[in-house]
């Protein structure tokens, strides 16, 4: 059996196309500059080249993963909820379900904790099942 290496792994994705993918996702979920930042654990700078010229991007193997999750929870959001406030304000809202104990999805995520993106991605992913 081969395994790959994680540069490997994703050298073929284009790292301006997840920038722009991830930021356009954030976006809609209302998160602030500094929100962005934490979650994707760019810096200031990296963050704005990154936003004025999608394709200077040059992201890690950990921050592609981190857009994986993202992109993964927004799909996930669109398969559970039809109605656009929820689907693009779900990650906003509190939410009194174990784990996030008051907290809302994001305020958690924000916190730039791959576990915490990690945790809330596998909450929201098991919604699609019914398993909430």
């Amino acid at each position: 059996m081969t395994t790959l290496t994680t540069k490997e792994n994703t050298s073929h994705i284009n790292s301006g196309a997840a920038f722009r993918l991830c930021n356009s996702i954030l976006d809609k979920w209302g998160c602030s500059t500094n929100e962005k930042q934490a979650i994707l654990r760019l810096t200031k700078s990296s963050y704005h080249r990154y936003k004025k010229d999608n394709d200077s991007a040059s992201l890690s193997s950990d921050q592609l993963e981190r857009i994986s999750y993202i992109a993964n929870i927004h799909q996930a959001l669109r398969l559970v909820f039809s109605n656009p406030d929820n689907v693009y304000g779900f990650m906003r809202m509190k939410n009194d379900n174990p784990y996030f104990n008051g907290n809302s999805p994001l305020s958690l995520i924000s916190s730039g904790n791959f576990g915490a993106l990690y945790e809330v991605f596998k909450r929201i992913d098991a919604m699609r099942s019914g398993q909430w």
